[in-house]
């Protein structure tokens, strides 16, 4: 004869049992954690004020032999050596906004002068053999140069100039 088989029960239902207690443990912990917490605002006011010691609240005065920063002749110890030398490189970058400040002064021919009541204008030729009108104000030359004046016989052109440190200096 065979015996009746004992049914176990599976392991999925235990584990559900455990987080089902769980969870009814919690709400129930949440649900009375009300009931305790007092129902009344408590205001305590603000600290009082510290008293600073005398040599502290007289502005202006320091201690005897106390040092003081002279910044004259020295370097700023918080600003950054990188930042500065990224600062002369984008300068030293600037996009050109013509085509006439792509070429060096070298590169250009003066071919005529126009001078009248509405002002005085020069032409110059590239080495393409293409001319260009320039007046006063015309930025021209790789160098940053400006076109400072058109007289009858010459065109007189401000150019900055580069020293050791490859600073640009704009001259007079």
């Amino acid at each position: 004869m065979r015996r009746p088989r004992k049914r176990r029960k599976s392991k999925g239902t235990a584990e559900h049992l455990g987080a089902v207690l769980l969870i009814a443990v919690i709400c129930v912990l949440f649900c009375f954690s009300g009931v305790f917490a007092s129902p009344e605002v408590v205001y305590k006011g603000p600290k009082p004020k510290k008293d600073l010691p005398a040599k502290l609240t007289a502005l202006g005065t320091r201690p005897a032999g106390a040092y003081t920063y002279n910044r004259r002749g020295k370097t700023d110890p918080f600003k950054s050596f990188i930042a500065e030398q990224e600062d002369t490189t984008k300068k030293e970058r600037r996009k050109p906004r013509t085509y006439l400040e792509t070429l060096d002064l070298s590169q250009l021919d003066l071919i005529a002068i126009i001078v009248g009541p509405k002002g005085n204008f020069a032409m110059v030729r590239d080495a393409k053999g293409l001319g260009y009108v320039i007046k006063k104000g015309t930025p021209i030359g790789i160098n940053g140069g400006v076109v400072r004046q058109v007289k009858e016989k010459e065109v007189v052109i401000r150019e900055g100039s580069k020293d050791i440190s490859k600073k640009l200096y704009a001259l007079p």
